[in-house]
């Protein structure tokens, strides 16, 4: 069960992973060393399970940012599956869903060439509805 001081944890290190614990336990009124042990302690029990980046795609040289609905007719979706696997360069997440899909896939291509040639192949392994985002 976490408290307030462990939400509070897990607030700041979502806005900064970097932080020092010296920081961290400024911030919550803990000592750095009170705040490094609730750390380790959220990591054992499985709470906080890793530490990521934010990547300025733009930056990156991709440009288009799209989420793709997938409809597979196989029960057991191997061929998309190993598909998206090969496509790592442009799917940035796959999420397994329920209800209108089986499938929802998170894209960033550099251009509209790389997505076309994407949809062409995926059109191989499944039907699927594109959508763009447009402001983020």
């Amino acid at each position: 069960m976490l408290d307030q001081t462990d939400l509070r944890i897990l607030d700041e290190l979502s806005k900064n992973s970097r932080i020092t614990m010296k920081e961290l336990g400024e911030k919550v009124h803990l000592t750095g060393q009170a705040a490094a042990a609730r750390v380790a302690k959220l990591e054992d029990n499985g709470v906080l399970e890793g530490y990521t980046i934010k990547v300025n795609q733009v930056k990156l040289g991709c440009y288009i940012h799209a989420f793709i609905t997938i409809f597979t007719n196989s029960p057991y979706h191997q061929p998309y599956l190993t598909f998206i696997k090969a496509q790592e360069n442009y799917v940035v997440n796959n999420y397994k869903i329920s209800g209108d899909g089986c499938y929802l896939l998170e894209c960033r291509f550099p251009s509209n060439t790389h997505l076309d040639e994407f949809l062409v192949a995926l059109n191989e392994h499944a039907n699927y509805k594109l959508s763009i985002v447009i402001n983020k």
